[in-house]
């Protein structure tokens, strides 16, 4: 699987809204046949930033994905409403599921 961390930095003014602004690029994500998950979180340290936690089956979904009418329109509509580039990390991992974290097992 292809694994992806980003960082958005979304300007003051916009923060509150950000899901409503990405929320027709983050609807057909998800519907992507390749797509694993793409799921957006709000940093508690910083309200302005966003975490995006995203993951595709193989190259062939994430090159679909970067192709795709949604991903162009995105690239042309959001970055007006973010603060700086953001920042990501991309892995390729031979997994294609969450493994669980077994330091911190719950046993009941």
């Amino acid at each position: 699987m292809i694994f992806i961390t980003a960082k958005f930095r979304v300007l003051a003014e916009h923060a509150s809204d950000w899901p409503r602004i990405s929320e027709a690029f983050t609807k057909a994500t998800r519907a992507e046949p390749g797509n694993l998950w793409f799921d957006w979180s709000r940093s508690i340290d910083d309200t302005n930033e966003y975490v995006l936690v995203e993951a595709f089956r193989d190259d062939e979904a994430a090159t679909a994905h970067v192709t795709s009418d949604h991903f162009k329109a995105a690239q042309a509509t959001l970055p007006q409403y973010l603060a700086e580039t953001p920042r990501i990390v991309n892995f390729k991992l031979d997994q294609s599921d969450w493994s669980e974290l077994g330091e911190l097992a719950v046993n009941r």
